[in-house]
């Protein structure tokens, strides 16, 4: 056997091990009486009331994540680089340290804190923003070290701060246009991890996408698979997009320094 059709069937033995659950669950959300097929189920995504309200909120809470993930990460990592390169280390144990902990370990440490929390900001939601935010970083972190170590940070900013720039022009138009494909790598997983998080938003009663679908997954089963694959395709067209747009970017980059 040649390498190269080696090569494939392990390629088609992987996607049919991805593929086939995504498509039993399709098969299953699509049942209708007497083996027939019904999109009821599909239908149903955009009248359940508790179901819309449990995506918008985490629709938020992915937007408001990302947002606050990217202002304390990117300013933050552009100063170590350029600044206080010793201290990157101690930056990334931090960093990864939220990796070590179970959920279920930071639901108790968090419990009396949000207690406080819901008390002076309202029990909405969104407040779980300051969560999320603390367990994307160890994803986020590893996506914008390596776009930040893919360029050379302190060459250009001397450059553009020799021409009379400030360090917020900097941080804007020089340094986070050069590593926007890390940034677009971060928030893809930033929202895939909130979209997917069901211990830390069940457990301290919060109603998002993932604690509605278990919930619904109880009356009504067809409903809740439907809404957990179109979750699954949301976050493959991310990841596709992701795929065509950086190539491209940095082709148009190329282009334009040559």
């Amino acid at each position: 056997m040649s390498r190269r059709i080696f090569r494939w069937l392990v390629l088609v033995l992987v996607g049919l091990y991805l593929l086939l659950p995504l498509f039993a669950m399709v098969e299953f959300s699509t049942r209708g009486a007497g083996n027939s097929r019904s999109l009821e189920a599909w239908k149903g995504i955009g009248t359940n009331s508790d179901l819309v309200a449990g995506i918008l909120v985490s629709v938020e809470l992915a937007v408001l994540t990302v947002a606050g993930m990217l202002v304390l990460l990117v300013p933050t990592m552009t100063w170590v680089h350029l600044r206080v390169p010793r201290v990157r280390r101690l930056v990334e144990f931090i960093c990864l340290l939220p990796l070590t902990i179970p959920a279920i370990v930071l639901v108790v440490g968090l419990a009396p804190i949000y207690a406080w929390v819901n008390y002076l900001l309202g029990n909405s939601g969104l407040t779980l923003t300051f969560v999320y935010i603390v367990l994307t970083l160890p994803f986020a972190y590893r996506a914008l070290d390596g776009g930040l170590r893919a360029i050379d940070v302190v060459t250009l900013s001397e450059a553009a701060r020799g021409l009379g720039a400030s360090w917020l022009n900097v941080l804007l138009h020089v340094i986070i246009p050069n590593i926007r494909a890390a940034i677009i790598s971060a928030s893809v997983v930033s929202v895939a991890l909130v979209l997917g998080e069901y211990t830390i938003a069940s457990l301290l009663n919060f109603n998002t996408l993932q604690p509605v679908i278990v919930l619904l997954g109880k009356r009504n089963a067809a409903i809740s698979v439907a809404v957990s694959v179109a979750a699954l395709l949301f976050a493959f067209v991310l990841l596709l997009v992701l795929a065509q747009v950086a190539p491209r970017r940095r082709a148009k980059a190329v282009e334009g320094e040559s």
